[in-house]
C-alpha cells in the first residue's frame, strides 16, 4: 500500500500536501492521518509524515501512532471528522458543504479486517 493510494481520498491529498509543506495540521488532523493512513503506509514512512508536522515531535508521533494502534481506531466517519475539524483551527475536510466528501469509506479500499471489525462492533451494539 502506498501514498499514491491515500491520495485517491481527496482528504487525505489535503492533508498529505499540507505536511509536505511543514504546515501544522491540528491534534486532531494527525490523528485523523494516523487512523486511515496506518491501513495504507508502514509505520516508519507513517512516522515521518507526521513530522513534517512542525508541531510534532518524534516522541509525539511515535505515541499518537501507538495510541491508535493499541486501541485499534478504526477510519472514522465523515461526520466525526467534521466533529473533529470544530475542535481546531486547521480544516480537516477541505469541502465540508459538500456531502460526499471526506468519506473516505467512499474514496478508499480499506483491507477487509477493518470492514469485519466494524460489523462486528454493530453487530455487538444492536445485541445490547
Amino acid at each position: 500500500m502506498t501514498i499514491k493510494q491515500l491520495r485517491n481520498s481527496p482528504m487525505m491529498a489535503h492533508l498529505i500536501d499540507a505536511l509536505e509543506a511543514g504546515q501544522d495540521i491540528g491534534h486532531n488532523g494527525r490523528l485523523v492521518f494516523v487512523m486511515v493512513a496506518r491501513h495504507f503506509l508502514k509505520p516508519e514512512e507513517l512516522l515521518k509524515y507526521l513530522q513534517k508536522d512542525p508541531n510534532c515531535s518524534e516522541a509525539e508521533a511515535r505515541s499518537l501512532y501507538q495510541q491508535v494502534e493499541e486501541r485499534e481506531y478504526s477510519p472514522p466517519r465523515r461526520e466525526r471528522i467534521l466533529e473533529f475539524q470544530k475542535q481546531q483551527d486547521f480544516p480537516i475536510c477541505p469541502d465540508p458543504d459538500n456531502p460526499d466528501s471526506c468519506n473516505v469509506y467512499r474514496e478508499l479500499e480499506f483491507p477487509q479486517e477493518v470492514y469485519d471489525k466494524i460489523s462486528s462492533y454493530h453487530e455487538q451494539k444492536s445485541e445490547h
